[in-house]
């Protein structure tokens, strides 16, 4: 069964193209039109295995939010379609990536119910172009459409660039393991019977 998503969304504010492939090799061709998402983007790719495809445009003439937030809501739809009914899947995933001084990890449940614990104090400032305060917004779209439950927490860390670095690709490593089909697993991972 070939796990694969293509979701294409327009709105006023935004015109995303993305495709999604759970068991890629870590390849990904990502333009956002915000350089910094992109290499964050391009770490979950690489460290999660996933081969993604992503062609955003936004009303980056205002800032990058809509097209941050926009993104993360079309990476969720796409994990969520992707994942399918999700039998055989293992359902829970956790990462924890260092990045010199920060150390990061992040939990990741498709339970079908999402919820995001984001223990990070980030400050309002911006690393190049991009207002950090975004990281969050990804985290809330992307959790609110893939149905998942999502712990994100930061050890430690004094470098913004390391820290949000360190997220992200602990993020990849969560959504790798989550996601794999594991052959012990009779129809789904729940004792309900379901996920949802």
């Amino acid at each position: 069964m070939e796990r694969k998503a293509s979701i294409d969304r327009k709105t006023t504010e935004t015109k995303i193209r993305l495709n999604l492939n759970l068991d890629g090799k870590g390849e990904y061709d990502i333009e956002t039109g915000v350089p910094f998402f992109d290499h964050m983007l391009a770490q979950i790719a690489r460290h999660g295995f996933l081969s993604l495809k992503l062609r955003a445009i936004g009303d980056l003439e205002v800032d990058a939010h809509h097209t941050v937030e926009d993104v993360g809501i079309c990476f969720g739809e796409a994990f969520k379609k992707a994942l399918g009914n999700k039998r055989g899947v293992r359902r829970y995933g956790r990462g924890t990536m260092p990045m010199h001084e920060a150390l990061a990890s992040v939990v990741v449940d498709f339970s079908g119910r999402p919820y995001l614990v984001f223990n990070v104090e980030l400050p309002k400032v911006k690393i190049g172009d991009f207002d950090v305060e975004l990281v969050e917004e990804f985290f809330v779209a992307f959790c609110n459409h893939a149905g998942a439950n999502i712990h994100v927490n930061l050890a430690y860390g004094e470098n913004l660039h390391h820290i949000v670095e360190a997220i992200f690709k602990a993020l990849g490593r969560a959504l790798d393991e989550a996601s794999q089909v594991d052959s012990r697993i009779e129809d789904v991972l729940s004792s309900k019977g379901k996920l949802e």
